[in-house]
């Protein structure tokens, strides 16, 4: 009996298992990023550009009369921006952690943060106009919220210690 019934639950689990996720980068996202691996500034740039162009989607998406099924959409394209943007976290440490000269680029990752912080929060205000439509996707929302104000702090944290740490290591050349 129990043999059959682990046998009929891999059946059932194996295939969900290696359903292929959806990857949140289109091909010439995925080229830019592999042409910009060596310049730290330029591959964070994009991965701002990549998380903006995926706010800008969703606000789009949100206002067009011919939409059907919003709150799905609304769910996926809000997974597609967590995905990139905590791509873009990952980033931020790879490049710390080689100690990367990346002052110039933390200033835009920065004000890419305030902004996704500002149109996140009007997406939530503007959710709560419709609460059924909103539960759909309000979970995520709320994460990519939680996720994008921990970050800013983060980002703000990280330019002030790359900021000392270039200034500790020009004075290790004098």
């Amino acid at each position: 009996r129990w043999t059959t019934a682990a046998g009929l639950f891999l059946l059932i689990v194996l295939p969900l298992c290696a359903q292929k996720r959806r990857d949140p980068l289109n091909p010439l996202e995925v080229d830019q990023l592999r042409d910009a691996m060596l310049d730290p500034d330029e591959r964070l740039k994009l991965y701002v550009k990549f998380s903006r162009d995926r706010v800008i989607k969703l606000e789009q998406m949100r206002v067009d009369p011919k939409v059907t099924d919003r709150a799905l959409q609304t769910h996926d394209i809000l997974q597609d921006f967590l995905t990139v943007y905590e791509e873009l976290n990952d980033n931020v440490d790879m490049y710390v952690g080689r100690k990367n000269d990346i002052r110039k680029v933390m200033k835009l990752v920065i004000e890419g943060d305030t902004e996704f912080q500002s149109r996140l929060r009007a997406l939530k205000d503007a959710a709560n106009a419709d609460p059924k439509e909103a539960k759909q996707y309000e979970f995520l929302l709320t994460d990519a919220l939680e996720t994008v104000d921990a970050s800013a702090e983060d980002h703000r944290k990280t330019l002030v210690e790359v900021e000392e740490y270039v200034k500790l290591q020009k004075k290790k050349k004098k």
